[in-house]
């Protein structure tokens, strides 16, 4: 899924030189905080509007950034709120899952849905490590609730060692989009195309929404061979930094699977 809401509608703030970037060795020019106070406003239809000194932020299309559940505005606004002399995009999540909900995937609910069902054909859970011993005894023990689950609920999938591709059996892919048709607001769709990303994984992925695992469990089965790597041969910087990365989408997205449980 494109990520669309890279550019936030913050006000007129003057591009940045594209020489002095390329010389420098530059990210875009961050604009400056332009606004005193971000708060929640009651918006059309139960909706929580954030406004920045009373007034509706926008989103890249010209929408009112707002959404359904007061908890999450609350979030939304604090992200806004935290700013300092910088809007930095970059420690917005929140702000970032909500613009693509509104601005993307709103206009295109069943090419997201199809684009997250197809990760249920080549589910990270159902690739197994062959050796060593241990890593195939931590694979078993973090990742066979989560298929057992998904047995239960009608998706039984079928297991391999390595990377050769192993085909799903239909009745088990039509089983995870029935549950994955639970969830068919923008909002929900987009944390759960999210999840799926970062995890590498649908089952993980729906087990997270239904309740079914505490986040930071999910977190850990996801990372299971990572882990082990880490734990055996030490931490890449530049992988650890992107982990860092994934781990702040990951609680958004996560944040806005929890408000809609509620």
């Amino acid at each position: 899924m494109r990520d669309i809401l890279s550019d936030l509608d913050l006000g007129d703030a003057k591009p940045s030189d594209p020489v002095r970037e390329i010389q420098a060795g530059m990210k875009k020019k961050l604009p400056k905080r332009f606004y005193k106070q971000a708060a929640v406003q009651p918006g059309d239809n139960g909706q929580f509007v954030i406004a920045l000194d009373g007034k509706p932020v926008r989103t890249p299309t010209r929408q009112a950034l707002q959404v359904p559940h007061r908890d999450l505005a609350d979030a939304l606004a604090a992200e806004w709120e935290s700013q300092q002399e910088q809007i930095d995009p970059a420690t917005m999540p929140l702000t970032r899952l909500v613009n693509t909900a509104l601005d993307g995937v709103a206009a295109a609910q069943e090419e997201v849905f199809e684009d997250i069902l197809r990760y249920a054909g080549s589910d990270f859970l159902c690739y197994r490590a062959d050796a060593p011993e241990a890593l195939v005894a931590r694979e078993s023990e973090l990742w066979d609730p989560y298929l057992d689950w998904a047995a239960n609920m009608g998706a039984r999938m079928v297991l391999s060692e390595g990377v050769v591709h192993v085909e799903q059996p239909p009745e088990a892919i039509r089983a995870i989009a029935v549950l994955l048709r639970r969830y068919a607001t923008p909002l929900q769709l987009t944390a759960l195309h999210t999840i799926t990303s970062i995890t590498g994984s649908l089952i993980l992925a729906l087990a997270l929404a239904e309740g079914q695992g505490a986040a930071s469990e999910i977190w850990e089965a996801a990372h299971v061979d990572e882990d082990y790597n880490i734990e055996n041969w030490g931490e890449d910087h530049e992988a650890a930094a992107r982990r860092a990365k994934r781990l702040i989408d990951f609680e958004a997205a996560n944040l806005i699977l929890s408000v809609h449980r509620t």
